[in-house]
């Protein structure tokens, strides 16, 4: 039976390498990752072994449209926050387990935070979901590979921002479903409880890891490699993180 295990970061590190806090809505440092290991599908794996979009309560997504935010730099990556009204209903969201989470922001660790099979994707998207109050809820990773052809999902941001330009924010509409569509809108993905890892390190963060791998072409690639600094952390055995519960 073919196995694949993903390895989700640790907790335990220096905020240093922790997330964008995405607070820059002028009209996020999210923290941590923890582990798992499922099975890849194909071969002699089970139906059990992975989450599918058909799933109950699962891939209701509401992204329509260009979405109006900032682009900027949070220090290790490029990354983007969703401008904010007051009313985080408004914004892009996704549903789960009769919960719907709404988009904050999303940025890029490099290298990615999971890695599959012992393969590490060059880098790492992150889109950061919170509840109706703004609390974080829920993470969307898809993972970054270089590929053949040009993403349409990057094609579309400005040029980088350095990430010694952390002061730097340039506004810009996106349409964050070119991100979605790449992975198949999460069609196949590993879902587990995790948490953030800068303070408060509040528990109970539900991840989602798209199966799929976004590729990107060559030269962008390099562009964003060359705006990011190293923001990954140590692999961490998988422990009581539910995963694909």
């Amino acid at each position: 039976m073919l196995f694949k295990s993903i390895f989700i970061a640790a907790a335990l590190v220096p905020a240093v390498f922790g997330c964008p806090q995405h607070q820059n809505a002028k009209r996020s440092k999210l923290r941590g990752r923890q582990t798992t290991p499922p099975t890849e599908p194909g071969a002699n794996s089970t139906q059990n072994d992975w989450a599918y979009e058909a799933s109950f309560n699962w891939g209701r997504f509401n992204y329509n449209g260009s979405i109006a935010g900032n682009f900027y730099n949070w220090g290790y990556g490029p990354a983007f926050t969703v401008a904010h009204d007051g009313d985080w209903t408004t914004h892009p969201s996704f549903s789960y387990d009769n919960k719907t989470a709404y988009l904050k922001g999303w940025h890029i660790h490099a290298p990615a935070d999971h890695s599959v099979g012992g393969d590490r994707s060059k880098a790492e998207l992150h889109l950061v979901h919170v509840d109706a109050e703004g609390h974080e809820t829920a993470v969307l990773a898809i993972r970054l590979d270089p590929g053949n052809f040009d993403s349409a999902f990057f094609s579309q941001l400005p040029e980088m921002i350095g990430f010694n330009s952390m002061n730097v924010f340039e506004p810009v509409s996106l349409d964050l479903t070119q991100a979605l569509q790449a992975v198949q809108f999460f069609n196949e993905f590993w879902t587990y409880q995790g948490s953030l890892t800068s303070p408060p390190c509040r528990e109970g963060i539900r991840w989602f890891v798209a199966r799929q791998i976004l590729f990107t072409g060559v030269e962008q690639m390099q562009d964003v490699l060359g705006a990011s600094t190293y923001s990954a952390r140590a692999e961490q055995e998988v422990w009581q993180h539910r995963i694909n519960e």
